[in-house]
Parts: structure tokens; sequence; C-alpha cells
């Protein structure tokens, strides 16, 4: 009998622990739909640059879309379960995807690399990482991190504002 109880325990604390992944996804993700609008800053050459973000698929992915570079780009985020995935689809040729995690206040949401297509010793490098942080309803900031063929990493960072 005691093993029966020991044996439903840990079957408990099992859906329990998968019920709080994904719960935490879902609010990472309901965090990233908040940014849901247009937002406007500068790239690190001072040049003007849109990122717009658009609701999707009935709620279940969230488009972001880079204007003013030298090649848009766009991103969709979307839960997977107990995780909060993006795929990036890159002026590079090639789509890494990332895996998001949540600072404790929420605020800050950081995607590292987990895999991609198109990587191929020929081309030129993937985006590595991208950190999202939340100042407020009209105010964001993205840091994105590409490592290049050679290893070297070089990072860009928006100061967004909503439009």
């Amino acid at each position: 009998m005691n093993a029966v109880r020991m044996v439903m325990a840990v079957v408990i604390v099992m859906v329990a622990g998968s019920v709080l992944a994904v719960a935490g996804s879902q609010q990472s993700f309901d965090a990233m739909k908040s940014l849901n609008g247009i937002w406007e800053g500068q790239g690190k050459d001072g040049k003007p640059l849109q990122v717009s973000f658009k609701v999707t698929a009935g709620g279940s992915a969230l488009m972001s879309e880079i204007h003013g570079m030298d090649e848009d780009m766009i991103t969709m985020f979307h839960p997977d379960g107990d995780r909060l995935l993006m795929t990036h689809y890159c002026a590079a040729g090639n789509q890494p995807r990332m895996q998001g995690t949540a600072s404790p206040d929420g605020k800050t949401i950081t995607f590292n690399f987990i895999d991609g297509t198109n990587i191929t010793a020929q081309q030129p490098g993937h985006m590595e990482k991208l950190v999202v942080t939340m100042l407020d309803p009209s105010h964001h900031t993205e840091q994105w991190s590409f490592k290049g063929a050679d290893g070297k990493e070089m990072t860009e960072a928006f100061d967004l504002h909503r439009k």
C-alpha cells in the first residue's frame, strides 16, 4: 500500500511540474503578445528602425518583422508545451530556432539557440541569442547576438518605443 501511495505522489508531483512549466511558457508568450503593434527606434548606425508585432494564427503565434536594416527579417514566436520557441527567418539565409527563458520578474525573456535550418559551413553565421526586456507598456529593448562563422559574436541592440 505504501508503494502505491509513493507512486501516486511521484505522479502528482510530475503532473504538477508539467502544468506549472506550461503555465510559465504561456505567461511568457502572453507577455510577448503584449508587444502587438508598431515600435520605432534606431539601429547602432543611427538609422531609423521599425519593428512590428502581430498576433496571428488564432492567437497561437506572434510575428515580429524588423524593417530598416539592410534586409527585412521575420521572427515567429509560439508556445510548444512547456517551452516558448522562436524561429528567426534571417537575412543570412538560415532559420535559427531558440528557446525562451523568463527572468524571475517576467520582464526579460532570453532566447538561446537550440538548432536551425540552412545552417552550413558555407554560410556566414547565424543568430545565437535574443534578449527582450519589456520596460513598460510603451518601451522595450531587444538585444540580438549573431555568431559568425569564425565563432565571433556580434550584437545589435534596439531601444524601441511604441508608435
